[in-house]
């Protein structure tokens, strides 16, 4: 009896905690949940009281939605005006599941100082689930031709539990270049799976079979696999893993037996809430995806929908997905801005350093 109400006071706890999370967004309550909470009552614990937290607000909002859409709140929406030239090739989005919105399934180039007059970078939104017409998941993609990505481990994640923690910062060549472009979030915390991540010479966390890999090379070059232990060449920069495959070869990966099997082994795959994730075009275009309301079937859908040959999940939560755009002012300095009023502002932990791992985009 006595451990049922110590249960039963946690859960309470806990409660209350994720409360603050969800209703405030407050990085406190996030950072307690994940630093406090985590380890002094077990991941599992705290993932099911999450998972009840969230699901109970998702069904909520499906009883008082009546169809309406919970559109992203862009910071520029005028942009596509100053565009003159674009190398992107971009595919229109012709599936959809209800009576479009406005602007919605159509892309709109974002304006760049490093790239005046050109479309290097576009962001839509669509709605990848048939059953929640509220759940809208913002995408942005990126001309890999124009553009750099790489990636950096955080000073605690993924790898500080094994004693190798990373810089956790931009690098200062490329802060001082003033060619930064943007910085979004990288994959899940080591207890969550100790999922690979390898920069240049260091390993970080050794590669596990059957995750969704992504592949960086030293010519620019991005891929994202299924890693079953093949070799990966030479000239790799980075590489990052995070749960399995999302969408592989042009299919949805997610829907396979085999990959639903994997991803009931990770804990927050039926919650539905805030998650990111990355794909590729057949033309080498990066897509980056985020939105709330999310499993990773529906995450899937959106890339997929946006014309994703290839897909990972990546960071999960309000708290922690994020992506920065970085506006050169000269001497290093940089003014900062979220892809929409929604998400979270990294830019002074992507900046200065930051605990989690993430990647950045820079001018080639």
């Amino acid at each position: 009896m006595k451990t049922f109400k110590r249960l039963l006071l946690l859960a309470f706890f806990l409660l209350f905690i994720l409360i603050l999370f969800i209703k405030f967004d407050t990085p406190a309550a996030a950072e307690f949940t994940d630093n406090v909470l985590r380890p002094l009552f077990g991941n599992q614990a705290v993932v099911f009281v999450e998972k009840i937290f969230y699901n109970l607000s998702d069904k909520a909002q499906q009883l008082t939605s009546h169809d309406n859409l919970i559109s992203p709140q862009f910071i520029e929406d005028s942009s596509s005006a100053t565009i003159s030239a674009s190398r992107l090739n971009i595919n229109p989005i012709s599936q959809h599941y209800f009576p479009l919105s406005k602007n919605e399934n159509v892309w709109k180039y974002k304006s760049l100082k490093l790239f005046p007059n050109e479309g290097v970078m576009a962001y839509t939104y669509v709605r990848p689930d048939p059953d929640r017409p509220y759940a809208s998941v913002t995408i942005i993609q990126i001309d890999m031709k124009a553009i750099r990505m790489s990636t950096v481990a955080g000073k605690k994640e993924p790898a500080g539990k094994v004693g190798k923690p990373g810089p956790g910062v931009i690098p200062q060549d490329i802060i001082d270049s003033n060619n930064l472009v943007a910085a979004f979030d990288g994959g899940f915390q080591y207890r969550d799976g100790q999922y690979g991540m390898v920069v240049g010479d260091t390993t970080y966390l050794p590669l596990k079979p059957d995750l969704g890999t992504l592949v960086g090379y030293n010519d620019g070059t991005l891929k994202i696999i299924n890693y079953s232990g093949q070799d990966l060449g030479n000239n790799v920069e980075f590489i990052r893993q995070n749960c399995p495959i999302l969408i592989n070869n042009g299919e949805m990966s997610v829907l396979n037996p085999k990959n639903k099997s994997l991803w009931g082994r990770t804990l927050t795959s039926d919650i539905y809430t805030w998650r990111s994730g990355v794909g590729l075009t057949a033309e080498g275009n990066l897509l980056f995806a985020v939105g709330n309301n999310l499993t990773p079937v529906t995450l899937a859908q959106a890339l997929k929908m946006a014309g994703a040959n290839s897909a990972i999940q990546l960071d999960i939560n309000p708290y922690w997905v994020r992506f920065n755009f970085f506006d050169p002012q000269g001497n290093g300095k940089y003014q900062s801005s979220t892809l929409t009023k929604q998400l979270f502002d990294g830019s002074k932990q992507y900046l200065s350093g930051y605990n989690k791992d993430f990647f950045y985009l820079y001018k080639k």
